[in-house]
């Protein structure tokens, strides 16, 4: 507005020149006119040449897009490196063992699965420096494993206290003891009926397996020492016998807890793949087992849970077992070391 003023007076002292002025003029570039009072802008009393610098900086960057790399760099410059956390550890079927061996015996035909047992292999334990498949089995859990295992003693002891946990394990110990016994009993075929312990056969457990066992036919072995040659393990198995048309590892197991899947039941399917490589590479037995399955059995008699393991499934947890049994053999070298001569 000033600058109208002045080039108005300018013309209208010039000569030669006149001017008329209007009776009112007024520009208005907003709801307001300019013949009304201007309010002050604050910004106007910003120093402009100071920010200078601070203004350009900040149009010039509205022409540029943000790309993911120049985020990042800004929020280095900002906050510093990205702190990342460590890597979960690899599961144990990406890994692979340094100790690989063939579950299967390629040098044993399965032909020789058809062939008629009469009286099923029953060989003893030879107690030596061999470990076995169950001390490998418990040097080696992980420290969930350990956690809720020992969480579970602790809570035990303080409903039972110290004297009776121990008879509690003891107790379940025995019932085990006596569970295997009875199905000895049940599936030799040479034992008479008058030489079977009428007590054991009439147990929960042996109730709870009766449709398992409508399955099991042609046993090849009973409570029967495995020895690996070449891994150096051995191992003590319940059964070798069809079920359902396929040689398979039995194992039994008893418990208080319903296990319907084949995770519940923790460490057995490793126990029952450590005894199937153990007898395909075992010159005792001239069989090959290709199988497993793990018989779940409850007290009160309800069904059991059968866990079939098929030759896929088998091959799987031969895998993790082999990454066990290497763990193991690392930990004793370790100790054989640190231990004083």
């Amino acid at each position: 507005m000033k600058a109208f003023q002045t080039i108005f007076r300018h013309l209208r002292s010039s000569k030669g020149f006149s001017v008329e002025p209007a009776p009112w003029v007024g520009f208005s570039t907003s709801s307001y006119s300019c013949g009304r009072k201007k309010k002050m802008n604050p910004y106007e009393a910003v120093d402009q040449e100071r920010y200078s610098d601070l203004v350009q900086s900040v149009l010039s960057s509205r022409g540029h897009a943000q790309t993911p790399e120049s985020l990042f760099e800004e929020d280095s410059l900002l906050y510093g490196p990205v702190s990342k956390c460590k890597l979960p550890k690899q599961d144990e079927e990406a890994r692979v063992t340094g100790n690989w061996f063939p579950l299967f015996n390629p040098e044993r035909s399965l032909e020789q699965n058809t062939s008629d047992t009469t009286v099923p292999l029953k060989i003893p334990l030879q107690r030596n420096k061999i470990p076995s498949v169950t001390r490998v089995l418990q040097q080696t859990m992980t420290s969930d494993q350990i956690f809720f295992l020992e969480r579970w003693k602790q809570q035990m002891i303080l409903e039972l206290g110290e004297d009776g946990f121990a008879e509690y394990t003891s107790n379940i110990f025995l019932q085990g003891k006596r569970f295997h016994e009875a199905l000895e009993s049940i599936l030799s075929p040479h034992k008479n009926v008058e030489e079977r312990d009428e007590n054991l056969l009439e147990s929960g457990y042996i109730e709870s397996v009766q449709h398992i066992l409508k399955d099991v036919s042609r046993v090849r072995a009973l409570e029967s020492a495995v020895k690996h040659e070449t891994l150096k393990y051995v191992g003590l198995l319940d059964c070798v016998a069809e079920y359902q048309g396929k040689l398979c590892v039995i194992d039994w197991k008893t418990s208080e807890k319903p296990k319907p899947s084949i995770r519940s039941t923790f460490d057995n399917p490793l126990q029952v793949v450590a005894y199937v490589g153990a007898i395909n590479h075992d010159a005792n037995y001239s069989f090959q087992v290709q199988c497993g399955l793990i018989v779940v059995a409850y007290k009160d008699g309800s069904p059991a849970h059968p866990h079939f393991m098929n030759t896929e499934l088998c091959s799987r947890y031969w895998a993790k077992w082999l990454l066990r049994l290497e763990e193991y053999t690392k930990k004793e070298k370790k100790q054989n070391i640190q231990r004083p001569n």
